[in-house]
């Protein structure tokens, strides 16, 4: 970790987090580079902390080789150095500033836009009463950078915070087992404690306990609750109205046309039917995605090809999305190329990709930077594992019942970790079959058959937009429905799997698909889930249970999924959400709490969306054959929902939880003291 300065100087804060980005932010960057040939670890990540008093750059090398740590400074100041008597590349430096200019137009952080802007003011404001606008001064700032390529600011800056900086620190975090009857220590230990306590003290303690078990239990009192401010629903008005969805056949490519105010930018999606693809090939395509942008290409060199990605488009990505589909059998997944770009570079947004998914040098993709990305994937699925293990167990307890679910567990989830990590295993001899199928793939998916784009932007955009792209360059694939109906999807079943993570607690799911069981899922089951979530189950699993978090999700009509997080024991959760249902059965609240959960659900559906995000959700709903009007008929059901409709769904809840398959992601020792009998699996191995 290293200090960059004051808060208040935000040229030099600003300038930081360039060069860091600039150096580490990809495979491309110089000293992210240096670092992955020394073969020190997996993966190197940085990140730059600017709200502080003191803001700092913080620098991680995942996966790293025992001992390495002071190997890793020298070999980080060893490039910085080099960098500094050389030059920092000023197309890159560029590349990142144009990159961070279209971030600041674009404001998609994940929360409303007035939050982004307090917190930003907040970065400097808390430190000084004259600095409330300081931060939020980026144009000029920006300006003067750029003006700053000229010279050597950079190479200055980058001496400064690396080579002469007093105030930095070198941590190494280091795994252990734990220690071999530490348990039976602990009982040991609170044994004697017991032992030594007189019957008064005992009798204190059995009592004290029984009081805050007490006060856990107990409501609030009406003043209390009566000083929270509050909503209610008689306050939310109609819902604002969506431009229609226009499908545009005039395009060369069939088009989804979004009239969205976007505030001068750009966004061009184009979603590949990936139904000609085996079942056993998913995980392929996959890794086709993550290595597009990584490689070569016939025109451009990688590094060349991101600085160019970086300072011509905002976001170029490649993934994979699955749509679920009315049949409750139905499945659809598509190769998702999106992109966006300032309106002065629609160029750029119709060529860039196109130049990626074309001609990238698949066949002589060079093994070490194969290596390096496909090591990358597997850094981040067992970290998500190990951290968010209850999204892995709600994912693959879906795939117990739904074949949506499971063509996202061999794309995206454990089906795909297990492939991934037997091919890292056996990566020299594989090597070559692995280029010959990725390239093979992109022959085949990147065709005009089975071709949706869509386009969000102005008028003069989308024109500009078709007249530089073409037909993007599509082939027309063989032009019939055969080879369109490869994919065959196998039969979903309860596998009934414990997944065992390096962790003393667990993450457990329990999840269907509602169709199933003939289950109309309303507005009311979201009000449902809220006071289920919120009430029941954050009693009984969080406050009683320990567990970190607990929840209940009826995401529209498709799902319907009991979960928890961080949970130090499986079965006495299990226990408290098979009696879910029995309490929603007899749920009497009064009048404020229950606006409060419909409130709750009404501000998730009327949060603003950007404009990017809203075209995702809108082509979603498009290309799953959903009702374009279920959205708004959800949020009239929400609205005018009642006690005694949630009431009539206690029975349908009990139903869930009896026949939904549960999944567990845990330690082993938690997962021993389970009585489910579940097919134990060594995952990370």
């Amino acid at each position: 970790g290293l200090v960059l300065g004051s808060a208040l100087d935000r040229k030099r804060t600003i300038a930081a987090d360039i060069l860091f980005e600039a150096l580490l932010g990809s495979n491309e960057a110089p000293v992210k580079k240096a670092i992955l040939a020394a073969g020190l670890g997996g993966n190197v990540v940085s990140y730059t902390a600017a709200e502080s008093l003191q803001p700092y750059e913080l620098i991680m090398l995942q996966n790293a080789q025992p001992g390495v740590a002071r190997e890793l400074r020298r070999v980080f100041q060893d490039a910085c150095r080099d960098l500094c008597e050389h030059g920092v590349p000023r197309e890159r430096l560029e590349a990142i500033i144009s990159s961070n200019e279209y971030d600041l137009r674009q404001r998609d952080y994940g929360i409303a836009d007035g939050v982004a802007i307090a917190c930003d003011a907040l970065s400097t404001w808390l430190y000084d009463d004259d600095a409330a606008t300081l931060a939020l001064k980026y144009g000029p700032v920006y300006e003067e950078l750029r003006g700053e390529l000229d010279g050597s600011y950079f190479e200055d800056l980058l001496r400064e915070l690396v080579l002469q900086n007093d105030h930095m620190a070198l941590v190494e975090l280091v795994p252990v087992d734990a220690a071999e009857g530490a348990e039976g220590a602990e009982a040991a230990e609170l044994a004697a404690k017991r032992d030594a306590m007189t019957d008064a003290e005992l009798a204190d303690v059995v009592e004290r306990t029984a009081a805050l078990r007490a006060a856990q239990e107990a409501d609030d009192t009406p003043e209390a609750k009566a000083t929270l401010p509050r909503l209610r629903v008689s306050d939310i008005g109609e819902a604002r109205p969506e431009p229609p969805l226009v499908v545009d056949t005039t395009a060369p490519i069939p088009c989804l046309r979004h009239g969205i105010p976007t505030n001068r930018l750009a966004y061009a999606m184009q979603y590949f039917d990936l139904s000609c693809v085996a079942f056993e090939d998913l995980p392929y395509v996959t890794l086709l995605c993550r290595l597009l942008k990584q490689l070569p290409t016939s025109e451009h060199s990688a590094e060349e090809l991101d600085n160019l990605i970086a300072g011509k488009l905002g976001f170029l990505s490649f993934t994979t999305e699955v749509m679920t589909q009315p049949d409750v059998d139905g499945v659809h997944p598509y190769l998702l190329v999106s992109a966006g770009a300032l309106s002065e570079k629609i160029d750029a947004l119709a060529s860039l990709p196109r130049e990626v998914w074309s001609s990238t040098l698949l066949l002589d993709a060079d093994a070490d930077r194969v290596r390096d990305v496909l090591t990358q994937i597997r850094i981040g699925l067992e970290q998500g594992f190990i951290n968010n293990g209850h999204s892995a167990a709600l994912g693959r307890a879906m795939s117990y019942s739904s074949p949506s679910a499971v063509v996202r567990e061999q794309l995206s989830g454990v089906d795909f970790y297990l492939f991934l990590r037997d091919l890292l295993e056996h990566f020299d001899e594989r090597l070559d079959g692995l280029r010959a199928k990725l390239a093979e793939l992109a022959e085949r998916i990147f065709v005009a058959d089975g071709c949706m784009a869509s386009f969000t932007g102005s008028d003069e955009d989308f024109d500009t937009y078709w007249a530089a792209a073409g037909d993007l360059g599509l082939g027309a694939g063989d032009g019939t429905v055969a080879g369109r109906d490869t994919l065959v999807v196998p039969t979903p079943y309860d596998r009934h799997e414990a997944f065992v993570i390096p962790s003393d607690i667990c993450f457990a799911a329990s999840a269907c698909d509602p169709r199933r069981l003939g289950l109309d899922v309303t507005g009311a089951w979201a009000v449902a889930a809220n006071a289920l979530s919120y009430d029941y189950l954050w009693n009984e699993i969080r406050v009683k249970g320990g567990a970190y978090g607990c929840g209940f999700r009826a995401a529209g009509e498709r799902q319907a999924a009991f979960y928890t997080y961080r949970d130090p024991a499986i079965d006495p959760s299990i226990e408290r959400v098979a009696r879910a249902g029995a309490w929603l059965g007899s749920f009497e609240p009064d009048e404020a709490a229950f606006e409060g959960f419909i409130v709750s659900c009404a501000s998730g559906m009327d949060a603003p969306v950007k404009p990017y995000a809203l075209t995702k959700r809108r082509n979603t709903t498009y290309l799953a054959g959903l009702d374009p009007h279920a959205r708004e008929e959800r949020r009239a059901q929400m609205l005018a929902a009642t006690p005694g409709e949630l009431r009539s769904l206690g029975a349908d809840v009990t139903r869930i939880a009896a026949v939904s398959p549960t999944c567990v992601f845990g330690g082993r020792d938690v997962i021993a003291k389970s009585n489910a009998d579940f097919n134990v699996i060594d995952l990370l191995g």
